[in-house]
């Protein structure tokens, strides 16, 4: 199907002119540059596709050009259509505004923070408007009005809802009624096409009722697209669903491995052990992953590499989803360290454990930990490697460096469905881009950069009128800028305990328990002056380990991050040990946190043994991320005590 754009088609959210990516889940097309942020925020906001440069299902495609052409941009901008917020202030991004902060502010508040979404009245039960939506979900699938359905899910419709009096959920009606579209739109927001009706029957039994065949061959796809899209990634195919084919399991290019290497029983072992949720959280992930990766390959194979080092955000990992655990993050965005033959391990053992899952094979009780198995998968790949030099798996890389090989090299290899792997050696063209993708760190050097000498200049003038500051222009965020605090704690590196200690910590080691529970809490600020002479320290300190970042200083890691931490200290203590304000207890956990996590990084180029250049690259990723939360909590403080010390 051609996937040529109209020139009249403009950006969602800019309106730069020929968008070439789309935000399935929200139904439009978007610019190069707002696509950078988009991937930044998470598939759990904005799950996004080339329109050209990557696979689509003929009718997903079909479903997010109805949306787009049918106005589905103005879901997540109805606010901003009435005059008043353009009197307020409050205005969509332009072509010409900076990524950063201007285009990122303005996507998080449309997306992530729906400031922009149609507000229904207030209501004593959630609940009961959460049902009453759904009702209406359940009753519009039925038509053609894909842009209805998209307004009541955005509102908190739920696609899986279960119709107590019909008997079954709202992908039963669309496929009853063979609204293909509907059934694209209903299994992107979570709908299971094996959800059974009150009489045991499934949407796919629907379709092939009412003779509605496309429709339930599309439902059986989607019923398959994760262990799909894990096969499509290792080797280029999808298996025959229409002949009853539903698997494809790559094999071993060399097969005496799984002999020798007791590691690997171990791990497919507990894998295997993984409780059903378990083992379903961690495909979940890993498909997460792969669509990461695929998507990095597209997204290096259309930028214009002579100018690489923009404002665009790079996603070295999966970002944060609040809704998930702290344990949970971590371990996905572990999978980012996976070299492609150990994530080709895991990838394959994912595949061939859902099969064994499907047929109803037993798995035992074992409360074994996602975490666990990640490990044990790359000590795996370690312990091979000692006694074999070439990669088991042929039909990802020849060597380390070719995760981000391309589908188009993939798709167009011809080999059996179940034949061993063999792909050849890595391109010219696939070598570049994985160099060029480790060149792509620079750009959150620049960014950070950018926002810390912003950040000085916003608290020098602070410091000047913090005494005439009135309480309605205290936040120095933009108008789009609404944080949400409690989300701060699932950054990454941070734990669940770690969130339960102490604000102030001595020593580099650890983050010692608050022993000091009798302590009142207290309403007590010091003053703003104090707290932006510190921030304006650890700031500088920032700077200083930005620079060292940018020109490859690595050595220089460990004594910016002491020093950071000694500022962070210094703020710290400035605060009451029990503060009676959530929002100042909030902001102290992540500025804190964030400085051990900054320490723990920096502290793996210590030359214990030869780090390879991918490692260094993705150390450095994670230094400036920790910095980056560090100065945003710093600013938080300087933003709360400003505001309380002037009420």
């Amino acid at each position: 199907m051609s996937k040529r754009l109209r020139s009249s088609e403009v950006c969602a959210d800019c309106s730069a002119q020929d968008p070439c990516w789309a935000s399935i889940n929200r139904g439009i097309l978007i610019c190069d540059e707002c696509c950078s942020v988009h991937r930044s925020l998470g598939r759990h906001i904005s799950q996004v596709r080339h329109l050209k440069h990557t696979p689509w299902p003929p009718t997903l495609l079909q479903m997010a050009e109805t949306l787009y052409n049918n106005g589905a941009n103005s879901i997540w901008e109805h606010s901003l259509l009435d005059p008043a917020s353009v009197m307020s202030g409050r205005r969509k991004a332009n072509p010409q505004d900076k990524v950063h902060p201007n285009k990122a502010e303005f996507i998080k508040a449309k997306y992530q923070m729906l400031a922009f979404v149609h507000r229904l009245p207030c209501r004593d039960d959630d609940s009961v408007t959460a049902k009453d939506l759904s009702k209406q979900l359940h009753s519009s699938v039925r038509t053609g009005n894909l842009e209805t359905c998209l307004r009541l899910l955005s509102l908190g419709a739920q696609a899986n809802f279960f119709h107590p009096e019909k008997g079954n959920t709202p992908l039963h009606v669309a496929a009853k009624a063979g609204q293909i579209l509907q059934a694209e739109l209903l299994a992107v927001y979570g709908a299971d096409p094996g959800t059974q009706d009150s009489n045991g029957k499934t949407p796919v039994d629907y379709a092939r009722q009412g003779g509605h065949h496309d429709l339930a061959e599309r439902l059986v796809e989607i019923q398959y697209e994760l262990t799909d899209r894990l096969a499509f990634y290792l080797c280029g195919r999808k298996p025959d669903h229409k002949n009853g084919q539903h698997f494809i399991i790559p094999q071993m290019a060399d097969r005496r491995l799984l002999d020798l290497s007791e590691l690997a029983k171990a791990a497919k072992k507990k894998l295997q052990s993984l409780s059903n949720h378990l083992f379903e959280e961690l495909a979940m992930d890993v498909y997460d992953e792969v669509d990461r990766r695929e998507t990095d390959a597209v997204w290096l194979a259309t930028q214009n590499h002579s100018t690489l080092v923009t404002e665009k955000t790079v996603v070295p990992f999966l970002p944060v989803n609040p809704e998930y655990s702290s344990t949970r993050n971590q371990g996905r965005q572990k999978l980012a360290r996976f070299n492609a033959h150990e994530f080709a391990t895991l990838v394959i053992d994912i595949l061939s454990d859902a099969k064994r899952r499907q047929q109803g094979n037993s798995v035992t009780g074992s409360k074994e930990n996602v975490e666990l198995i990640l490990k044990a998968i790359s000590s795996r790949h370690n312990s091979e490697n000692q006694d074999i030099d070439q990669p088991d798996y042929d039909s990802v890389a020849s060597d380390e460096d070719t995760d981000l090989e391309t589908n188009a090299a993939k798709a167009n290899r011809q080999k059996s469905l179940d034949s061993d792997l063999s792909d050849g050696p890595v391109t010219a063209q696939e070598y570049m881009q994985v160099k060029n993708a480790l060149m792509a760190s620079e750009v959150k050097i620049q960014q950070l950069m950018k926002v810390n000498i912003n950040l000085s200049d916003e608290l020098r003038i602070m410091q000047k009128k913090a005494s005439k500051l009135e309480k309605q222009n205290s936040m120095p965020e933009s108008d789009y800028d609404n944080p949400t605090p409690s989300l701060e704690l699932d950054e990454p590196g941070s734990s669940r305990k770690g969130r339960q200690r102490s604000v102030i910590w001595q020593g580099e080691g650890s983050i010692p328990e608050n022993t000091d529970t009798d302590a009142a809490p207290s309403s007590t600020l010091p003053s703003t002056e104090d707290v932006i002479r510190k921030t304006e320290q650890i700031t500088k300190n920032i700077q200083e380990l930005l620079r060292a970042a940018q020109e490859n200083k690595h050595d220089s890691y460990i004594p910016c991050s002491e020093r950071i931490h000694v500022a962070v200290t210094e703020m710290a203590a400035l605060f009451p040990k029990k503060p009676r304000s959530e929002l100042v207890r909030t902001s102290l956990r992540l500025l804190t946190s964030s400085a051990y996590r900054l320490q723990s990084e920096c502290k793996k180029t210590l030359p214990v043994e030869p780090c390879p250049t991918a490692d260094i690259q993705l150390v450095t990723q994670q230094v400036i991320q920790c910095a980056y939360d560090i100065a945003k909590a710093a600013k938080q403080l300087v933003t709360i005590t400003t505001k309380e010390n002037n009420n």
